[in-house]
């Protein structure tokens, strides 16, 4: 089943250097590129989009960490998309993330570990929605070879 997902790389793969190699990533996992914005969250958006998580100890210091450099939002489609861009992310502590993974090339921690991927079609449709309301920035295509 084709599914959307979306992608955030965060702060810290700003500050390693590694942003563009995570976009090559999921490209070489054959998923496709809908929509793609870099900004940086405000305090209040970062607050906005980690409200689930009110009132766990890691709450703030996530909502300063989203806020603390540029992020790049990207909604990513394909076959199984969540579950396969998922795999290729790894699991959120990279020390227990497998071989070859995003986070376990990249990551530094649990808090700190270079990118969010949607966990569910609902997640998926709801984190989409924030970033992308209402299909703003979205741009459907097919492949097409080019003659010059």
């Amino acid at each position: 089943m084709v599914q959307e997902t979306l992608i955030i790389i965060k702060p810290d793969a700003f500050s390693k250097g590694v942003a563009g190699r995570v976009i090559t990533e999921l490209e070489n996992e054959g998923l496709k590129l809908l929509g793609c914005r870099q900004l940086k969250l405000s305090k209040d958006k970062a607050k906005e989009f980690y409200k689930e998580h009110m009132g766990k100890e890691f709450y703030e210091p996530v909502t300063d960490f989203m806020a603390a450099n540029p992020i790049i939002v990207m909604v990513w489609s394909g076959e199984e998309a969540i579950v396969r861009s998922r795999k290729l992310i790894g699991k959120t502590d990279p020390r227990d993330a497998a071989e070859g993974t995003i986070r376990k090339k990249w990551a530094q921690n649990y808090r700190h570990n270079i990118i969010h991927g949607s966990d569910s079609p609902g997640s998926a449709e709801r984190e989409i929605d924030f970033f992308f309301p209402a299909g703003s920035g979205i741009c459907m295509w097919e492949k097409k070879e080019f003659k010059l």
